[in-house]
């Protein structure tokens, strides 16, 4: 694998633990409002490789035990199982963000995860406009996630006009029974599509009406607003 870029200690990326953020390119979706463009739309380098990743945290074991795999999207890239495997080796426990959509490689690297992170972005039928065809490796990933034993979330940034009572309905059904949904402020400006760098977010009070409306689907609801 080659990464895009680190972030060598974070206190929010990994739940309850300090951990250091290593962030892929590349994407095979086109989420309007994504921060992360840079490296989704054909990020040429610089890179920073496996052996180099690993160096840095191995210069701060005492510190970091925890390491989140994010991106981008991680499972388009070739190598993601067997650098999780090296990780685990040498004692990191290893989470990793995904936008669910391969779960063939999810299901490949799982055994060596110790949290998994799914991004349920909308309702399927809003999906299109992220650039997916189709939910239904989004689906099998979530059914895999529920019936497995490692740890895991699902999360939506809830962006306006992709987030409302109806959508988040639509959302609980998708995840129902799960153990966790997570839901996630949006933070206008530099994103992919222009429009929406002036959008303006839904209230703590309104993010709130949506967890409450999550509550009836899942075991347990969180909010990061």
């Amino acid at each position: 694998m080659k990464f895009s870029g680190i972030q060598k200690t974070s206190l929010i990326d990994y739940p309850d633990r300090v951990s250091t953020v290593l962030f892929t390119a590349g994407c095979n979706l086109r989420c309007p409002y994504c921060h992360n463009w840079r490296i989704v739309l054909e990020y040429d380098g610089p890179f920073l490789s496996e052996d180099e990743a690993v160096k840095i945290l191995e210069e701060r074991r005492r510190f970091i035990k925890h390491v989140v795999i994010t991106g981008g999207e991680p499972t388009i890239q070739e190598g993601l199982t067997g650098f999780v495997s090296r990780l685990r080796s040498l004692g990191y426990a290893v989470k990793l963000d995904t936008n669910g959509m391969l779960p063939g490689v999810l299901v490949e690297s799982l055994p060596r995860l110790d949290y998994v992170a799914v991004d349920v972005k909308t309702s399927p039928d809003l999906y299109p406009r992220l650039g997916a065809e189709s939910v239904e490796g989004l689906l099998e990933t979530i059914r895999v996630l529920k019936r497995g034993s490692v740890d895991y979330e699902f999360r939506c940034t809830v962006v306006p006009g992709f987030v409302d009572d109806e959508i988040v309905h639509e959302m609980g059904e998708m995840v129902e029974g799960a153990r966790r949904f997570a839901f996630q402020q949006f933070t206008p400006g530099d994103t992919l599509d222009p429009a929406f760098n002036s959008k303006t977010p839904y209230t703590k009070e309104r993010i709130s009406g949506f967890a409450d409306i999550m509550s009836g689907y899942v075991e347990e609801v969180t909010m990061r607003v």
